[in-house]
């Protein structure tokens, strides 16, 4: 039995394989005591333990203190790699690339079989990634995510007060609330047409979607499939069961 974990910023997503097949999953938070209870009573059965993270080095080393503490199976940690088969990282040095993006791209290569495609990934950072029919990696975007962009102004621009709201449309704000929430929605509204325009420009086949902020991106009209799981399934994948040519 195999435990994969994508631990982001925020959030950590986790499954549990036996013979590639998934017995059971689950999100929660990396500060939480609970966070893995649901898998916890089956860990003597586990043999191994795959991570992908994008964490800082402190929260990593707790993170592997505690999964040694709950089993006694050996944890790997995998990161961005040049390549992995027919898919080529298109960064010079694969190391300053977060694992997560790469490992999203494996899932996105694994499920699409032949077609350029697109990911993208909607956490604390939105991140864009174009993959080619070759298995080319054509590069890709980085942006702050949609808590990130409120965090932001309500830190960094001290008079402008607004409160919760999730706003559904762009259209021009006639409050400050309105005007920061409703450009949230049109930001996302023009990366979505950027996005597909990419797509025709590169001739790319499919958009998958995966992040916290997934049904917002979809909600702005992005065509994707939507697969909360993408970065685990290329971390599965990665994990001994795809081996570089």
């Amino acid at each position: 039995m195999k435990l994969v974990i994508d631990a982001g910023n925020t959030r950590v997503k986790w499954q549990l394989l036996s013979d590639g097949e998934v017995l059971s999953r689950g999100v929660a938070t990396l500060d939480m005591d609970d966070a893995f209870q649901e898998w916890a009573p089956r860990a003597e059965s586990i043999e191994r333990i795959a991570v992908s993270t994008v964490i800082s080095e402190d929260k990593r080393r707790y993170l592997q203190a505690r999964l040694e503490a709950i089993c006694n199976a050996p944890v790997f940690f995998h990161w961005a790699e040049a390549r992995r088969g027919k898919l080529v990282n298109a960064y010079a040095d694969v190391h300053r690339m977060g694992a997560d993006r790469w490992h999203a791209m494996c899932g996105g290569w694994q499920a699409t079989g032949a077609g350029g495609f697109a990911v993208v990934d909607a956490g604390s950072a939105i991140t864009v990634d174009y993959v080619a029919r070759s298995g080319a990696h054509l590069g890709g975007y980085i942006l702050p995510g949609k808590q990130m962009m409120l965090r932001s102004l309500k830190q960094d621009a001290a008079r402008i007060g607004f409160d919760s709201l999730d706003a559904q449309q762009g259209s021009p704000g006639a409050s400050t609330t309105e005007c920061v929430q409703h450009g949230l929605v049109w930001l996302r509204e023009a990366m979505v047409t950027r996005i597909h325009q990419d797509c025709g420009y590169f001739g790319l086949d499919r958009i998958l979607v995966t992040g916290g902020d997934a049904a917002g991106l979809i909600g702005a009209g992005l065509a994707a499939v939507h697969d909360p799981y993408l970065v685990l399934n290329g971390l599965a994948a990665v994990d001994g069961e795809w081996a570089p040519e």
